[in-house]
């Protein structure tokens, strides 16, 4: 089976949904990940989700490129933030064809879990009349910063459209195990977000901030171990976040995308051809 890929907003920071979709077409992925809720930090494109400028030419690269909106992000558990402040989000991406919301917590307090069930749970009833799983992420220096954290979250909120996002650069950060990731129920892994990184992993937050946000390396240049990941969880698009300020400098968006691409999926390639091999083995 062919391993689909999409390509998310942090991958080419700074534009807007329409010029996302078609550099995800030039480079050649199956989808586009869109951020339709502002984060509020440098450098995020100005524009109103639901506009029907944006909307409409959003639309129109869809149809024009062939591609599909696979998730949206982010919808923020913060206690200066509303679940229902996320409704123009869900509409548009209900109206673009999105299939997963991506959210993650953002409280300070560690006593708060019943406030982060709660609010998890308000934005999946809001999402699911909209088609839309709620895929909890854990950013290590996030409110959740490990899996069995954002796992006791999506147990305790007990919603249908309940997920997990699972991304390569916290699995490295938070030293998720293989057990972890065998127990993770696999209807709650829609996607999983890929990259790749230094063995090391830093001491403190502010350089793993760095790292996650500009830093990310391409397929098979970091110590990730990827072929755990991708044999632990059920085969699902890969998403690939992969922020890096000098590349896409020197590169342009165009090209830096095209290049996490085609190291993803050579690295895939052949990391199945040798699985296939050792099967052959195992048999003989």
């Amino acid at each position: 089976m062919r391993r689909r890929f999409s390509l998310a907003y942090l991958t080419v920071p700074g534009v807007t949904p329409p010029e996302q979709t078609y550099i995800a077409a030039r480079a050649g992925y199956d989808f586009v990940s869109l951020r339709l809720a502002h984060m509020g930090v440098a450098g995020e494109p100005e524009f109103e989700p639901l506009g029907p400028g944006v909307l409409r030419r959003t639309q129109d690269a869809l149809r024009e490129t062939g591609l599909s909106v696979l998730d949206v992000e982010l919808a923020r558990i913060a206690p200066d933030r509303e679940p229902c402040d996320y409704l123009p989000t869900l509409e548009a991406a209900a109206l673009l064809g999105a299939r997963h919301l991506i959210a993650s917590a953002w409280t300070k307090a560690r006593d708060d879990r019943d406030f982060v069930v709660e609010r998890y749970a308000e934005i999946c009833d809001l999402a699911r009349p909209y088609g839309l799983t709620v895929d909890l992420e854990f950013p290590t220096f996030s409110r959740l910063g490990t899996l069995a954290a954002a796992r006791d979250v999506v147990e305790a909120a007990a919603q249908p459209n309940a997920g997990i996002l699972v991304d390569a650069l916290y699995f490295h950060f938070s030293r998720c195990g293989q057990d972890e990731l065998l127990a993770l129920p696999r209807h709650w892994v829609n996607f999983i977000h890929l990259c790749d990184a230094a063995a090391e992993i830093p001491a403190d937050h502010e350089a793993m901030k760095c790292i996650a946000r500009e830093g990310r390396l391409y397929v098979g240049e970091g110590a990730i171990d990827l072929p755990l990941l991708a044999a632990c969880l059920p085969e699902v698009p890969f998403s690939i976040e992969l922020p890096n300020a000098r590349r896409s400098a020197e590169l342009g968006h165009v090209v830096h995308a095209r290049r996490c691409l085609d190291t993803a999926r050579a690295y895939f390639d052949g990391f199945s051809r040798a699985t296939a091999a050792q099967r052959a083995g195992a048999a003989a």
